[in-house]
């Protein structure tokens, strides 16, 4: 894309940019079926007026806008190059980061372009990416370190995430195997309550990892590589007593381990290892007086080299857009009202305790 030099006209304050789409991309790609992401960025800016004249965009009004609009059309035009389509949630997240950058809330070190172009895994047609800053980084993160906990509200892709870096590592060979974790506890419920056998009061709870594996694995595959244990899914319980070399291992919903058990946990790593922690701080479901492993050891391995906190918040939601608004109303109303996700500290008996949205 090629723009003109910006105008200006101070008795107006207003300002203009032109860009040039080149011909190997066809508008609707620039565009969007029936200007969808025209309006979408037409939305955003209201203080520019933006027209179409064949292969040629021009923004004119707000020279703050103006800017950001030309910024916006430079950064779809790098993805586009790509051979990555452009989406309507693609181009809200590129705005937001560009407005972010712009306001100072960001240190702007990463593009959107580069952002949404970062392949992790490519599996049955569909290419995994980060859709937000804080995802790459914390992507990033897990490239760069030996342990990496990944802290956030529902929706934000932690789980998802680390499960597609540990599927990547051992089709790389980086490791001989994927352990996945889970305490089983949830909602005020107790395994020994629960009709049926072990495995079947078990596999609720590492149900949703089994889920995520089938989007990343040929599901055919899945029985072949656990009965041959190069894919591990048990309970936290099952890791006592192990250690756990040459493994990508990932421990999900941190946040309902016991401090005694996080130490566990974190003691397993073997050598050439490397493990993933991730779990929503907001949503603990342990009884009464017992405090969140996950919450203790932000305090005690701060600071410890090698070791990695990526915090994600509502803005990472990849889910619905309701789901971020929702995380953000419990955490105003929680503010305001001295609360914990909704209900008083220390009021959670066993049939009230949240219900997981993850």
């Amino acid at each position: 894309m090629t723009q003109t030099p910006t105008a200006h006209t101070p008795a107006q304050e207003q300002a203009r940019a032109q860009f040039t789409v080149p011909a190997q991309h066809p508008m609707v790609t620039v565009l969007g079926s029936g200007d969808s992401l025209l309006r979408v960025i037409e939305t955003a800016f209201p203080a520019a007026d933006i027209h179409v004249r064949g292969n040629e965009i021009s923004a004119v009004g707000d020279p703050r806008e103006v800017a950001l609009v030309q910024r916006v059309f430079d950064e779809m035009m790098l993805v586009l190059r790509t051979g990555q389509p452009m989406t309507e949630d693609a181009v809200e997240r590129s705005i937001a980061m560009l407005k972010a950058s712009e306001n100072g809330e960001s240190d702007g070190q990463e593009t959107p372009a580069q952002v949404l172009t970062q392949n992790i895994l490519s599996s049955r047609g569909r290419t995994i990416r980060p859709k937000t800053l804080n995802q790459k980084r914390y992507v990033d993160a897990i490239d760069k370190h030996t342990i990496v906990f990944g802290i956030g509200p529902a929706g934000t892709g932690k789980t998802y995430l680390a499960m597609a870096k540990a599927v990547q590592a051992l089709q790389s060979k980086q490791v001989n195997r994927i352990i996945l974790t889970r305490p089983a506890v949830e909602a005020g419920e107790r395994l020994g309550f629960l009709p049926g056998t072990l495995y079947e009061k078990i596999d609720p709870y590492l149900r949703p990892l089994y889920d995520a594996l089938h989007d990343m694995i040929d599901p055919d595959s899945i029985p072949r590589l656990m009965a041959a244990g190069t894919i591990e899914v048990a309970p936290l319980a099952y890791m006592r007593g192990r250690t756990l070399n040459d493994a990508f291992i990932i421990l999900d919903e941190a946040q309902n381990t016991s401090p005694e058990q996080m130490k566990m946990f974190l003691t397993r790593l073997g050598f050439d290892s490397k493990i993933v922690i991730t779990g929503d701080v907001t949503q603990v479901d342990l009884p009464d007086g017992t405090k969140s492993g996950l919450r203790q050891v932000q305090d005690i391995l701060d600071g410890v080299e090698d070791v990695h906190f990526s915090r994600l918040s509502s803005r990472d939601v990849v889910r619905h857009k309701l789901v971020g608004r929702i995380v953000d109303a419990y955490e105003k109303y929680d503010s305001r009202n001295g609360t914990e996700n909704g209900t008083h500290k220390g009021a959670r008996g066993k049939a009230g305790h949240a219900h997981k949205g993850k």
